[in-house]
Formats: structure tokens, sequence, C-alpha cells
């Protein structure tokens, strides 16, 4: 079992940056690969970010590129998601998922592929 605890989110205004957090409870692989997701309400959940947990590709939805950055930190078992020059569009429930043993693929933005998610932390962008 893997536990995913995300923090970070808040309420910001146009053109703001937020940084959230996923705490990872353990690696049993070497490779992983885990991903951001967002929910925004009455939409489907959508992939925002994913990355493979051994540095070998990171991989951003079209929507995010060039304002949000994934990273991870395998020693302390964490993953990053750096937003920046946030829009209204960015506000969603963020969840970090996990699909322990595998690495990141071409179909790695469908949220089947993934085994485990946190709670999800609430982003607001405000004009």
């Amino acid at each position: 079992q893997v536990q995913l605890v995300e923090s970070g989110g808040g309420s910001v205004q146009v053109g703001g940056s937020l940084r959230l957090s996923c705490a990872v409870s353990t690696y049993t692989y070497r490779r992983n690969c885990m991903a951001w997701f967002r929910q925004a309400p009455g939409k489907g959940r959508e992939a925002v970010a994913w990355i493979n947990t051994d540095d070998t590709g990171a991989y951003y939805a079209d929507s995010v590129k060039g304002r949000f950055t994934i990273s991870q930190d395998n020693v302390k078992k964490m993953v990053y998601l750096q937003m920046s020059s946030l829009i209204p569009e960015d506000t969603a429930l963020y969840f970090c998922a996990a699909d322990p043993g595998n690495p990141c693929r071409a179909l790695s933005s469908q949220a089947v592929r993934y085994d485990y998610w946190g709670q999800g932390t609430q982003v607001t962008v405000s004009s």
C-alpha cells in the first residue's frame, strides 16, 4: 500500500504562483510513475504532469507547459508541482497519484493507470 498526502494548495490571484507537495509513504520499486491530476467542478479528472522517480523523464499536459514544473526527491519521498502564471482555468482540486513499478508511458495521462491517490488539495485562482 502506498499512501499519498498532498499539501500546498490555496487561493491566489491571476499570475501568482503556488508549490504543491506530495508526501509518499514508501517506494517499493526504484522506478515509479508519479503524477499530478486535477479536477474542476463538473469536469473529469485531467492529468497535469507526470514524472519517473528515476528522473528519466517528465511530461506535461499542453495546457500547463511552460507554466508548471514537476519534480521529485527520492530521498525525501516527495513529489512537487511548481505552478506559475496561474490563470482562473487552473482552479481545481489537485491530486497526487502513483503507478508503482512502472515507468511513465504514453498512456500515463489516463487516471486508470494509477493505483494510488491522495485526497487532494484545492487550488483557487481569482481574477
